[in-house]
């Protein structure tokens, strides 16, 4: 099989992003089974080839870097990265496409794939290369997932964010700029500036996750969850039970209609675990259930579990 596999490199202005590390190692992988190299491509301004980019790409296997610097590309602009990554796979004739299926990467893909009339598999647990690609996919928010065929002249797929453990493959860093030609009117929407609203750990990178649901009962309820999380260096978040109650903001939400998380721990107290929160939390390495019910979904999917009274529990925890 001729040409490599192309892995689209997510970053925020030149900070190499932990979503790409987890789409390098699927990458490296499948580009194994197919017995080509792994090769990536990062999009935006000419500072990125002289950053630390291409080396985070090296240390997670990435044979070669390809940089592609775009005029007035100061940030994030879907339209323009979709027509580069069209515009790299005409000039590089790779074996495949890859990205993080994080809301970016698969924007980007999308565009992509419309652009070049081409078919695009999102949200991959696994893909089997051949003549026609199998792939299985995460689809209903998480609910169910799909077996697919997948038979094109380009395959294009993105892995399902937090499907895949990043572990490092270090190579040697090998960097090539890739000139293209992108239409100036992709840069009609790119982010041109941003507001701050909250510094230190998020709820999306948090290491714990303190979550409440409707069993905390009111906003003060949240106090106890609130400060056992500042002991952990953690997040709080909660269901959406809990901000349709106008107890938390909306961006405190995990689930599918929130943000999904992917901590060491979460511990989730007075969580049902619907569904749809179910989808948000399920990346967590560990699950800790506080809960009442027993038979709570919750408390059934969880690795431990403790039985009881939340307000009695958490401040024997933040007590110890």
């Amino acid at each position: 099989m001729s040409g490599a596999l192309l892995v689209v490199v997510e970053h925020d202005r030149g900070a190499f992003a932990e979503a790409s590390a987890e789409a390098l190692t699927f990458a490296r992988s499948l580009a194994t089974r197919m017995g080509v190299a792994c090769e990536a491509l990062a999009i935006g301004d000419g500072s990125l080839a002289d950053g630390s980019l291409a080396g985070e790409c090296a240390r997670y296997g990435a044979a070669k870097v390809h940089v592609a610097a775009v005029d007035g590309l100061t940030d994030y602009s879907p339209e323009v990265s979709g027509d580069a990554i069209a515009a790299a796979a005409e000039a590089l004739a790779p074996a495949g496409i890859v990205a993080c299926g994080t809301d970016r990467g698969n924007e980007v893909l999308a565009h992509a794939a419309a652009v070049l009339d081409l078919p695009f598999v999102a949200n991959c647990l696994s893909v089997t290369p051949g003549d026609e690609w199998e792939a299985t996919r995460v689809q209903w928010g998480g609910s169910l997932n799909e077996d697919a065929g997948l038979s094109t002249r380009l395959p294009i797929v993105s892995v399902a964010h937090h499907a895949v453990e990043a572990a490092e493959a270090p190579v040697e860093a090998n960097v090539s700029a890739l000139e293209l030609s992108v239409a100036d009117t992709g840069l009609r929407t790119m982010i041109r500036d941003r507001d701050v609203v909250e510094g230190g750990v998020t709820l999306a990178t948090a290491p714990v996750v303190v979550g409440g649901g409707r069993g905390v009962g009111s906003a003060e309820g949240f106090d106890v969850l609130v400060k056992l999380a500042e002991m952990l260096g953690g997040a709080v978040g909660c269901s959406r039970a809990v901000t349709n109650n106008g107890w938390r903001p909306h961006s405190d939400q995990v689930g599918q209609t929130g943000t999904r998380i992917a901590p060491q721990l979460y511990i989730a107290c007075g969580i049902s675990g619907a569904i749809q929160h179910w989808v948000g939390a399920k990346g967590a390495k560990k699950i800790l259930a506080i809960n009442t019910d027993p038979q709570a979904n919750m408390v059934v999917k969880a690795d431990y579990a403790v039985i009881g009274d939340l307000f009695e529990i958490v401040p024997e925890i933040t007590g110890e």
